[in-house]
């Protein structure tokens, strides 16, 4: 009984749909628990090094300093982008040039935003992904059911014996493939909310270190370096800045 029965039997006497199903829930799984594990590490290790980062900057004399020390320390290059877009602003100030004709806080703002954008896309990725496969995994788990249960239904009625017991058996087989789907789909549903959650977190801390950049960046020159020795060990966003105008 053991031997006509059980998800290797399913799975052997089961046509070339189900396979196709089983291995594209087995891609699946393995997927998201490949963006589960990197983006894991990505998030966490950039939520530990990001506070750290944004206090050595805002202690540095210079802001390539401030650069060169954050480099040290935000390994994930989160937070980085948008120290280097303001020095690059900054340092490609020239006299006479045309780019020196177009306002500085302009510029900045520019330049930021392109950094923040970037910064947020690292955060966001994968998120697609974990995102498709909860939603999606049940219902390709409940496609090879439906087909599995049909082609059980099909052999029995064809060998004539349409008794409870031999109904049963492939019929319960085949219930075995949504459980798969639900396998697959509870973790990637799990990493999305949990994920997403602390990716906001550190967007939060993105928008509020922009604002600061661009408030010190866009400052006259001759205030910019008492300015940089003022902050605060953390920078604190401003009240009503959002993601989308906070730079």
């Amino acid at each position: 009984m053991a031997a006509s029965n059980g998800v290797i039997h399913y799975l052997q006497s089961s046509d070339a749909v189900t396979h196709a199903v089983a291995w594209v829930l087995l891609a699946m799984s393995v997927a998201s628990w490949c963006f589960l594990i990197v983006k894991s590490w990505v998030l966490v290790r950039a939520k530990r090094q990001g506070p750290r980062a944004v206090a050595r900057f805002w202690q540095a004399q210079s802001l390539a300093d401030g650069v060169s020390a954050m480099r040290t320390i935000d390994r994930e290059r989160v937070f980085l982008p948008l120290a280097q877009a303001a020095l690059t602003v900054i340092e490609t100030d020239a006299a006479g040039a045309l780019l020196a004709r177009v306002d500085r806080n302009e510029r900045v703002l520019r330049a930021l935003r392109g950094a923040l954008q970037a910064s947020q896309r690292r955060l966001e990725f994968g998120q697609v992904l974990l995102a498709s496969v909860g939603s999606t995994a049940p219902f390709v788990g409940l496609l090879g059911t439906v087909w599995g249960i049909y082609h059980a239904l099909g052999s029995i009625a064809a060998s004539g014996q349409a008794m409870i017991e031999n109904v049963a058996g492939p019929v319960g087989e085949a219930l075995i493939m949504t459980a798969f789907g639900l396998v697959v789909a509870i973790p990637a549903v799990l990493a999305y909310n949990i994920l997403g959650r602390l990716a906001r977190q550190i967007g939060d801390d993105l928008d509020g270190f922009a604002h600061d950049l661009h408030a010190f960046a866009s400052a006259p020159e001759e205030s910019a370096a008492p300015r940089m020795l003022a902050q605060p060990t953390m920078p604190a966003r401003s009240e009503g800045v959002t993601r989308a105008g906070a730079i």
